[in-house]
């Protein structure tokens, strides 16, 4: 179940080579492989990464000034991914092209609009603002994960597996897993789409400061924490969470802790996912020790929850018609999975009740 007509992040923008190198990037997306690469003027370019020809990826050709060419029979196509030379034919078909996706880039994320390119929405972007703020510093990160996209979106739509995946990382305390959430809807971007996403806001007060927080910051008191974040279609989390003694005001002086993090997740296949992330800190409250101490102890947790989803996926595999049991914890994940179901399903009456544009052929 993959929605199209939307933003997927494909890339953090310092993967993508620099105009004047050889490399040439490539990364798949909902089964699709894309070729990302810069033009000499700057602008980031996207296009099919499969010849049309014999279907040889472009990625193992070359870049010749703008273009890239082949290396299987030499083909080259232009950045609109028309092919303008093809050894020993003197006039090259018209149809003789490779698809152009639509390409953003927004706070050091690049996204590909992997639907029809007419209806690419620039306002359809997240906020993902601490991926680059003078305000915020981060590590950048990213995870392949052998495990199907919504699986994880699963996981991070349901924080009561802190308590116990997380016990000894992000966790720390089995009042999270006991708290319950405030769900509400987020308001959409256009008149098309009148719901982004679902907020989710979890509060947990009086609870030991957990491992992540004491290895850059000591706490000798029990501290209240939150957790406040958009989850937004196709599948990306922007939150605000942190800590601070508990029953001190928001503003009140000493020891805290504030973060925002930008977590996204792109289907690579219907079985693997990329997952891009960070958490930012205030430029004021920690040096390059805490940032790295919050990307190690970030990596870590995310590892746990790699490993449990892949079990997870594993038993899914064995008999993939049992059903799950709906309990209340899933309150968050089941509204979001109902949201893209709706979003899918009227993206495939819209498809079947006219034909496709030639920008998406």
């Amino acid at each position: 179940m993959w929605l199209r007509n939307c933003w997927y992040v494909v890339a953090w923008n310092h993967e993508i080579p620099a105009a004047d190198s050889p490399q040439l990037f490539t990364r798949t997306v909902l089964g699709e492989p894309v070729l990302v690469y810069r033009t000499q003027a700057g602008e980031l370019v996207a296009l099919e990464d499969r010849c049309c020809h014999r279907h040889a990826p472009l990625s193992v050709g070359r870049r010749e000034g703008d273009c890239v060419r082949c290396g299987y029979h030499g083909l080259k196509f232009d950045p609109q991914g028309q092919c303008v030379e093809a050894p020993g034919i003197e006039i090259v078909p018209a149809k003789a092209r490779v698809r152009r996706y639509p390409v953003a880039v927004k706070n050091n994320w690049v996204f590909v609009w992997m639907g029809e390119a007419g209806r690419a929405d620039a306002a359809l972007l997240p906020d993902n603002f601490s991926c680059d703020s003078p305000q915020w510093k981060h590590k950048p990160g990213y995870l392949h994960y052998d495990t199907p996209y919504l699986l994880i979106c699963d996981n991070l739509l349901d924080f009561s597996h802190l308590s116990y995946v997380h016990e000894k990382s992000l966790g720390g305390s089995t009042r999270i897993a006991q708290s319950r959430p405030v769900i509400e809807p987020v308001p959409g971007a256009t008149a098309d789409w009148p719901q982004m996403g679902i907020k989710v806001s979890r509060h947990v007060n009086d609870v030991p400061a957990p491992p992540f927080y004491q290895r850059f910051r000591r706490f000798d008191t029990n501290l209240d924490r939150w957790f406040v974040y958009e989850f937004l279609l196709p599948g990306t989390l922007l939150m605000h969470s942190g800590g601070r003694p508990t029953g001190a005001a928001p503003d009140a002086a000493g020891p805290s802790v504030r973060l925002h993090s930008c977590q996204s997740l792109t289907p690579e296949t219907t079985t693997t996912t990329h997952y891009f992330f960070q958490q930012s800190h205030p430029v004021d409250e920690g040096d390059d020790t805490v940032t790295e101490s919050i990307f190690n102890s970030l990596v870590g947790a995310f590892n746990e929850d790699r490993d449990m989803i892949t079990a997870q996926h594993r038993n899914i595999q064995l008999n993939p018609t049992l059903p799950m049991m709906p309990l209340a914890m899933d309150a968050a994940l089941a509204q979001f999975r109902r949201l893209l179901e709706t979003r899918v399903q009227a993206e495939h009456r819209a498809s079947t009740a006219s034909p496709p544009t030639a920008a998406t052929a």
